[in-house]
């Protein structure tokens, strides 16, 4: 019997409208060898039922698919985890697309890098009005400290779901929290990018549409998960012990994005409290001059 190298996942909560896109671009590809694709409605109340229906009368045994009742991104993927038998997973957005020859490019990849226990891929950004923007992959750092610190801190290691594949085994130390429904990838990124091997494969494996709905701009969900995802980032079971000194500038990394949230959403009042949070976290908040210039205008209006 044939192992499943590769199994997408793809969560599906009221993208009637892009799920066929979504799963047929996986159907087109999923003859390759060890693939299976699991799409799973996480409650959905528009027409996703009916859409997930009429996939699969359409393509009769060829993926399977999961009803739940509505709990987030984190409580699907968890749920996928579960229900599929991949060595490796993907998680494609049901607004998205898998590239063309992506599952293919990873069973190779795969293949010449065994002990790889996360694939970077890079990807298409597409936006409202058509035009693609190639998101190249750089090398990664050698050392497990300079890859976290890139991906929090720094932001030169960038993860895209839909874009890479992760090696069940990386879910040991934690699974996504589902307490959170937003930002609810970065505890998981971080925790692997810290304790297992990981790889990049210069090669677009999805087209991430751009759009001003995705839960990406949501300040309700960014607000609900606040600073306190700190927490989930840096638990112990995640993060190793000579990492932990991290912490204090992710902090203030993160209540930086909810200020710029916050100044962008007009919510004046909190944004000044999350950048006050931030400089109380680090005080070199201060050089950071594109947060301090908005800041000034608030603090001295």
């Amino acid at each position: 019997m044939t192992e499943t190298l590769i199994s997408v996942v793809i969560p599906a909560y009221n993208y009637a409208h892009t799920l066929p896109r979504a799963v047929e671009s996986v159907l087109s590809q999923l003859d390759e060898a060890g693939t299976e694709l699991l799409v799973i409605d996480d409650g959905s109340t528009d027409a996703t039922p009916e859409v997930v229906e009429k996939l699969l009368a359409q393509h009769a045994g060829r993926f399977r698919a999961l009803r739940k009742s509505n709990g987030g991104l984190s409580s699907v993927r968890n749920l996928g985890i579960e229900e599929t038998a991949g060595r490796y997973l993907v998680f494609l957005d049901a607004d998205d697309e898998m590239a063309p020859g992506a599952l293919a490019a990873l069973t190779r990849h795969i293949a010449d890098n065994p002990d790889t226990r996360l694939v970077i891929g890079a990807h298409w950004s597409v936006f409202a009005d058509g035009k693609r923007s190639l998101q190249s992959v750089k090398p990664l750092p050698v050392t497990a400290r300079a890859r976290v610190r890139g991906y929090l801190l720094d932001k030169t290691v960038s993860i895209c779901n839909g874009a890479c594949a992760m090696h069940r085994d990386v879910f040991v130390p934690g699974n996504y929290p589902e307490h959170l429904r937003n930002v609810e990838d970065i505890p998981v990124f971080a925790q692997v990018l810290a304790r297992f091997p990981c790889s990049v494969l210069d090669q677009p494996l999805a087209l991430i549409h751009k759009h001003a709905d995705s839960m990406r701009h949501d300040l309700a969900q960014s607000l609900a998960a606040g600073s306190e995802m700190v927490h989930d980032v840096f638990a112990r079971e995640r993060m190793p012990e000579d990492l932990q000194d991290l912490r204090q500038a992710f902090l203030g990394q993160r209540c930086l994005s909810l200020f710029r949230d916050c100044y962008v959403g007009g919510e004046y009042v909190l944004a000044k409290k999350f950048y006050l949070q931030a400089l109380r976290a680090d005080w070199r908040t201060v050089t950071r001059w594109s947060y301090t210039r908005k800041a000034a205008r608030l603090l001295f209006r």
